[in-house]
């Protein structure tokens, strides 16, 4: 059996197995749902993994470039991952003492920075435009705080579809249930992640910080391609801070924490440019893994 030497990180415990692009691995969808299974895949803190970024670095250019390919648990492939970007320029950054690596996607390039601190990455504007959603032909007006299998949701695009609901207590949803209906719903012809989010109290504890400091919320994402709940979704964390500008209830340009469950996110959505996350990153371990024969 040909093994693979693999690298394991994660950010905000959104945790991935990482590959050079030219590693052999025929079937790249095989190999990522062998080890990617939460129940018997890759070994460590965590069983199992949230992806598999398959890199190409190219370290010749200034900023040097990535390109980075996310292949998901169930075999298909992502076009935008915010935590797997953050990922992928520390990856770079410790092959090439770069601080800067631009990261091309399926959803466009990405900029990002590595900072002592923390990654943070350019993630484009969220667009809630129904082609860009996108959303099912005969929805031709964005859809904003509708109800659609039950939960009521609005639609946007951070590089991968969202569909956000504002809730009381992200902690009272059985997300489980209530997430693949919307998930697979007919309005979202290509599928959607399913976000709840709500508005966090600065004294509901240590997390929220001291007094003064910007708003919060709370995250919890069903991920499209992982078909279950993440730690941490960067693309859902964007997709939070703009559906919540977009819908009346939060009012700033500058910095928003979001948190889901494997950390804190800071996340800028300006209205003329495009937004950023930041977050950390950190490096697990390397292994030796088996290629799953073609």
């Amino acid at each position: 059996m040909t093994t693979v030497t693999a690298e394991k990180y994660h950010g905000t415990a959104n945790d991935f197995l990482v590959l050079p692009a030219d590693a052999p691995v025929a079937d790249r969808a095989a190999f990522a749902r062998v080890h990617c299974d939460r129940e018997t895949g890759v070994g460590g803190e965590r069983t199992g993994a949230d992806g598999v970024l398959f890199l190409d670095l190219d370290a010749t250019t200034r900023p040097v470039r990535v390109t980075m390919t996310l292949v998901q648990p169930d075999g298909s492939v992502a076009e935008m991952c915010g935590n797997g970007a953050r990922v992928t320029a520390v990856w770079a950054a410790r092959a090439t003492d770069a601080r800067e690596v631009l990261i091309e996607t399926p959803a466009g390039d990405r900029h990002a920075v590595v900072q002592s601190d923390g990654v943070t990455v350019e993630m484009g504007r969220p667009s809630f435009e129904p082609t860009d959603v996108p959303l099912a032909p005969d929805h031709d007006r964005p859809l904003v705080e509708e109800t659609v299998e039950g939960l009521t949701v609005t639609a946007v695009n951070t590089g991968v579809p969202h569909a956000v609901a504002f809730v009381d207590d992200v902690a009272d949803i059985d997300l489980d249930s209530v997430a693949p209906p919307v998930r697979h719903a007919d309005v979202f012809p290509e599928g959607a992640n399913v976000t709840v989010a709500a508005r966090a109290s600065l004294d509901d504890d240590a997390r929220e910080g001291a007094p003064g400091e910007p708003a919060a919320f709370r995250q919890r994402t069903f991920e499209r391609g992982v078909e279950g709940e993440t730690m941490a979704c960067g693309t859902g964390a964007v997709a939070v801070v703009a559906a919540a500008k977009r819908t009346g209830r939060l009012d700033t340009d500058g910095p928003v924490r979001v948190s889901p469950p494997g950390g804190d996110l800071v996340i800028v959505v300006p209205d003329d440019g495009p937004a950023t996350l930041t977050g950390p990153v950190e490096r697990e371990f390397e292994v030796e893994l088996e290629v799953p024969e073609a």
